[in-house]
């Protein structure tokens, strides 16, 4: 395995190095074989629930269509009640209707066309598809594109760790989070993923 670029640099953070030592190194990469049409339709189903009760939810909604996995002209045309009734909210299932119809019609494009556009520019599109907003756009970015310089601001469990790993007072808010974040350019997805951990861990 090649040696990873992020770890002398943001070691010469002494709360990273900690974090880098007790977690091992981060997985984030670029998976070029992940469909964003996939990857969005998982994403939305998974939102704001339980581990346990998006994997039951999901296997329901497969469940449905005659396949591992329906295609995008197969979700299009369902009937959001069908999805309804299988444990997706309204909102879900009109949301993973509209990903569907947004892949056909272009606005979200194959990942190779999007591996191709800076990050704002693909936030750009996908916030376009109902229920994904910046913070999805930007899980996104990290899980699938392999972006190394995403900082979410808005969220919660991150900013948690930063609290935790840092022993700040207060949970920081976006613009202390901005500041805090400046020392671990360019390599800011990483260390973000190394935050999750703490909070994860509730390091002392």
């Amino acid at each position: 395995m090649a040696p990873n670029p992020a770890k002398p640099h943001l070691s010469t953070d002494p709360v990273m190095a900690a974090l880098i030592a007790r977690h091992g190194p981060c997985p984030l990469t670029h998976n070029p074989d992940v469909s964003p049409y996939r990857a969005l339709v998982r994403t939305i189903v998974y939102q704001q629930i339980s581990g346990a009760a998006a994997n039951a939810i999901m296997a329901r909604f497969l469940g449905v269509f005659d396949s591992d996995f329906p295609a995008p002209e197969a979700l299009a045309i369902k009937p959001w009640e069908e999805l309804r009734a299988v444990g997706l909210s309204r909102n879900k299932a009109m949301a993973v209707i509209d990903v569907a119809a947004k892949t056909l019609d272009g606005t979200v494009p194959a990942q190779d066309a999007l591996h191709a556009l800076e990050d704002e520019a693909v936030i750009e599109r996908l916030i376009q598809v109902r229920g994904v907003g910046r913070w999805t756009a930007e899980m996104f970015l990290m899980s699938t594109l392999g972006r190394p310089d995403i900082l979410p601001l808005n969220d919660i469990g991150l900013l948690n760790g930063a609290k935790i790993a840092y022993e700040l007072a207060e949970r920081p808010d976006a613009k202390a989070f901005t500041q805090l974040g400046e020392r671990w350019r360019p390599w800011r997805s990483h260390a973000c993923w190394y935050l999750w951990q703490a909070a994860d861990t509730k390091l002392p």
